[in-house]
């Protein structure tokens, strides 16, 4: 199905777990896919064959966290395909397992940055050419804790609360001029380290990197015009 033909897509974190089916999925609906990662050279590895293809633009190093870095990305993106109408944030992080006065501030500083400060960062420099076109769909990560506070994980459960607040407020404020923003709730991801982590968990109960690009490309398709400033759950049965 060509839902994506001529459309551009920006995914973050292109190199990791969930970021490299985003973008396969993407790639396989005929989009115009940039994979940013840190990791130069890991990306042509990942994709293979692909990664020839004039449809992608393997843009690393590219560290998300620095401002600069990220809009000459964005410039890049719109200098090779033209515009750019996703943008598809997959890079964070997650640290815990300690009460609030046993958890250090490099640790909330961390969290902090690697979930909401990406997030912010990234959503911002794609907003001026998704503007100009009159049209595009911003989607983020977030996480279950972000809902509601959990012990031993505060500085995790505040950093994705603020990615999900910035959701809202972004699609509060550019709903009307075209712009549809929103986030996903994953449940544990099937990953090869959630796997190490958690040796006695069942992971046929957890969701796979393939099932949540599935939704994501839902929520970035026509089909889900209507839906702006949404949590989405996609917990599997975790």
């Amino acid at each position: 199905m060509d839902t994506f033909q001529n459309r551009v897509v920006v995914v973050t974190g292109a190199a990791g777990q969930l970021g490299r089916a985003v973008a396969r999925a993407f790639f396989a609906s005929r989009a115009r896919v940039t994979c940013v990662d840190r990791a130069r050279d890991r990306l042509p590895e990942i994709y293979g064959q692909a990664a020839a293809s004039s449809e992608i633009f393997l843009a690393a190093p590219v560290d998300v966290n620095d401002p600069g870095q990220v809009k000459e990305m964005v410039a890049e993106t719109v200098r090779r395909f033209g515009r750019l109408d996703v943008l598809v944030h997959t890079v964070g992080g997650f640290r815990g397992g300690t009460p609030v006065h046993q958890t250090s501030l490099e640790t909330w500083d961390f969290l902090m940055t690697l979930n909401a400060r990406t997030a912010f960062i990234t959503s911002q420099a794609v907003l001026p050419p998704m503007l100009d076109q009159g049209a595009g769909v911003i989607l983020l990560i977030a996480a279950r804790p972000g809902l509601a506070g959990r012990a031993n994980i505060a500085a995790y459960s505040a950093a994705k609360s603020a990615v999900i607040r910035l959701t809202e407020s972004l699609s509060a404020e550019y709903k009307e001029q075209g712009l549809r923003v929103n986030c996903l709730i994953p449940g544990t991801i099937d990953t090869p380290q959630n796997r190490s982590d958690r040796p006695n968990a069942d992971p046929a109960r957890w969701v796979t990197t393939e099932s949540l690009a599935e939704v994501i490309l839902f929520l970035a398709s026509d089909a889900a015009r209507d839906v702006h400033g949404a949590a989405f759950p996609v917990v599997g049965r975790s």
